[in-house]
């Protein structure tokens, strides 16, 4: 039986990165993760909702969205599963959060602070070959020389780290190893080493979960297997059917067999990816 929670859940990863009270965690991994760039000493939580510019708009939902005392801005999301338009999706939610920056008053002056967007996949995504950490800002093509720092990608790779505890050298492959093997470990690594991995132990104990936190978690969880289930089912159904429609078949089976569940809608949506509307029409 796991001892702690599996930070590829929604429920886990928000519990690690997302709350106030635990913001320090945030801070370090950020630190970690932008060492000799930036040390960032505090932040607070953003409405992770950004308002549609008009009625007809689309609006975008972060999983986490904060500022640090300098303005900047940082989006982290964890992704399980590919997605059409993965990259150009990453690239409109930073310029949606650019966008927004100008919408506090005619005396604004174009004062734009920098905004990142750290996205976590829990899959092989094709950028340029594949490694652990990918680097994306504004260059001059000519000279190769920075244009601008105010919109910057870090995409992290999970499944091409594959050091061991032991091989860990810094405090980012540390934070990496203990988030990709967290739900397997039975004891927390480097607590000697650094104090907030002692805080972490504390927080992703399942036993220090109450009972309402306990079935969101559970609810999450079973969202996260059944995501796995979807994944493998596409690719059975795909190769047996033809890949198109497979995946259709596979997913919609899933929905509702987590409809049966009496699982909530909000994690079919985000298991699946199926509509609200598409969802009720499963029998």
């Amino acid at each position: 039986m796991a001892k702690f929670i599996n930070p590829f859940t929604d429920v886990g990863f928000k519990r690690i990165f997302g709350q106030e009270i635990n913001k320090d965690l945030i801070i370090d991994f950020l630190n970690s993760l932008l060492v000799d760039e930036k040390c960032i000493k505090d932040i607070h939580f953003l409405d992770k909702e950004l308002l549609p510019e008009f009625d007809a708009g689309r609006g975008v939902i972060y999983d986490i969205y904060c500022v640090n005392d300098d303005g900047e801005q940082f989006i982290v999301e964890m992704q399980n599963k590919k997605q059409t338009n993965f990259r150009d999706r990453a690239l409109y939610y930073l310029s949606r959060a650019i966008s927004w920056q100008g919408e506090k008053g005619a005396e604004w002056n174009f004062d734009i602070k920098a905004v990142y967007g750290i996205f976590f996949m829990n899959f092989m995504l094709d950028i340029d070959g594949h490694r652990v950490r990918t680097d994306i800002d504004m260059k001059i093509r000519q000279t190769g020389n920075l244009y601008s720092d105010k919109m910057r990608m870090i995409f992290l790779e999970l499944p091409s780290f594959t050091k061991e505890e032991d091989e860990c050298e810094n405090d980012f492959e540390r934070w990496i190893y203990v988030l990709k093997n967290m739900e397997t470990l039975d004891r927390m690594p480097f607590k000697a080493r650094k104090a907030v991995f002692d805080r972490l132990e504390q927080i992703i104990d399942l036993r220090s979960m109450t009972v309402e936190e306990r079935e969101k978690y559970d609810a999450s969880i079973n969202a996260y297997r059944t995501q796995l289930a979807v994944m493998d089912n596409e690719r059975e159904e795909g190769r047996r059917e033809g890949r198109e429609e497979g995946m259709a078949i596979g997913v919609q089976q899933t929905a509702l067999r987590m409809k049966q569940m009496g699982l909530p809608e909000n994690l079919i949506i985000e298991a699946t990816g199926l509509s609200s509307k598409e969802i009720s029409e499963l029998r």
